[in-house]
């Protein structure tokens, strides 16, 4: 697993293998697919643009008619589903690599699937991560190491600190021209 891909198990797995060469070869990245509800699911996608802008109504529009197209002729859930596309926003999961080290220095909160240490939830300042394990310092000053094929959800605490970091990088980002 590398640090631009996310980590999804499953079904998730499934549609990201088939819905990830069309995002890339449209300029974007994936961030999540989850599938929630039974009798009629939603697939909800998140993604972000490859070259660093902020993604734009128009881009999610774009992305859920190709990627719709997709789906549809592969197939992979079976009866009537619904796509959902949108940008990750401000307090966005963290499911890369590239996300754990992007946002070191600002504060998430993690759930395990298994408990590490007696617990399942963690929440501290994000510190990095490798292809293996993210890294954070908790409330107490302990540092964790959190095996990523492990974590069942993690993602970013919205504080002034983000929200300024955000605009800061939206600020320095040079628009794509249409």
């Amino acid at each position: 697993m590398g640090a631009d891909e996310p980590i999804h198990t499953t079904l998730e797995a499934k549609l990201a293998a088939i819905i990830t060469p069309s995002l890339e070869g449209m300029g974007y990245e994936l961030v999540r697919v989850s599938v929630l509800g039974r009798q009629r699911p939603t697939v909800q996608v998140m993604a972000d643009r490859a070259d660093g802008a902020q993604i734009s109504v128009e881009d999610c529009e774009a992305i859920s008619r190709a990627l719709g197209a997709v789906l549809d002729v592969d197939d992979p859930i079976p009866g009537a589903w619904t796509l959902e596309v949108s940008s990750a926003g401000i307090d966005r999961p963290l499911t890369r690599v590239k996300d754990w080290n992007r946002y070191a220095g600002h504060l998430a909160r993690v759930e395990m699937q298994f408990p590490v240490d007696g617990r399942k939830r963690f929440a501290g300042v994000v510190l990095g991560a490798d292809t293996d394990v993210a890294r954070m310092r908790l409330d107490d000053g302990a540092e964790v190491a959190l095996k990523l094929s492990a974590i069942r959800s993690a993602k970013l605490v919205l504080t002034d600190a983000l929200i300024e970091a955000t605009a800061i990088e939206a600020a320095a980002t040079p628009l794509r021209p249409n």
